[in-house]
């Protein structure tokens, strides 16, 4: 288990549910599992009080299920729930970029944007667990930051963790398809830099959209771990 760290920017409430929440997306906490809050605060260094409240944040959401005299779970998969977080996506996705087709972006900007990519690109070659996840996360947040768009991409992140849970189970998959999601990538950010609105909504669309090639992937390669009729 990798040793976990407390942001200098984070209350304990914000360390435990991010700190949960990356558990969950990495699978560290199985769908279904069963989860101790007295040994994730032991682990986190924490009070119970602060793993507490972000357990209540988290089934607020849905990603964890209560259930009083029985315990604390990790919920299923759930594609409903995946589809709505899908949706929320797609809606301030597509208005982010479209601002930046507005606006453009500067040379630092697009610089940043570039070396991401390319950081993709070698993780596609070089496959190291979560890395390619965590630059793809970095992207998109690079794209809502860059419109100052920072509350919107934290609206997003609150629920995008359905959305999460089955992009982990598909990375690395295979390398042709994590390749496919690299040059999804450079299709956006080159219609972005040309101030092509309509080319960069297709793309997007098309990238956002890639969740549902996977979802037979993930029901017979992880059947214990998606919720029955979605």
């Amino acid at each position: 288990m990798k040793t976990e760290f407390k942001l200098s920017n984070e209350t304990s409430r914000e360390y435990a549910s991010r700190v949960i929440r990356e558990k969950i997306v990495s699978r560290e906490l199985t769908p279904g599992s069963k989860i101790s809050e007295a040994e994730l605060a032991a682990q986190l260094g924490l009070s119970r009080t602060p793993v507490r409240e972000a357990m209540i944040e988290l089934n607020r959401i849905r990603i964890i299920n209560v259930l009083p005299q029985k315990g604390i779970y990790v919920s299923l998969i759930d594609y409903a729930l995946v589809e709505e977080a899908q949706f929320v996506r797609y809606t301030l996705e597509c208005g982010v970029i479209e601002s930046l087709c507005q606006i453009g972006l500067t040379p630092q900007q697009e610089g940043a944007l570039v070396e991401n990519l390319r950081l993709q690109e070698f993780y596609v070659q070089n496959p190291l667990r979560n890395r390619l996840f965590e630059l793809d996360d970095e992207f998109h947040h690079m794209l809502f930051k860059y419109a100052n768009r920072e509350m919107a991409y934290e609206l997003m992140r609150s629920i995008s963790i359905h959305f999460d849970r089955v992009r982990s189970m598909s990375t690395n998959v295979e390398q042709d398809r994590d390749l496919s999601l690299v040059n999804e990538h450079w299709n956006v950010l080159e219609a972005i830099i040309k101030k092509d609105a309509d080319a960069a909504h297709s793309y997007l669309v098309e990238h956002l959209g890639r969740y549902k090639y996977d979802a037979h992937y993930i029901k017979s390669h992880y059947c214990g771990f998606v919720k029955e009729d979605t």
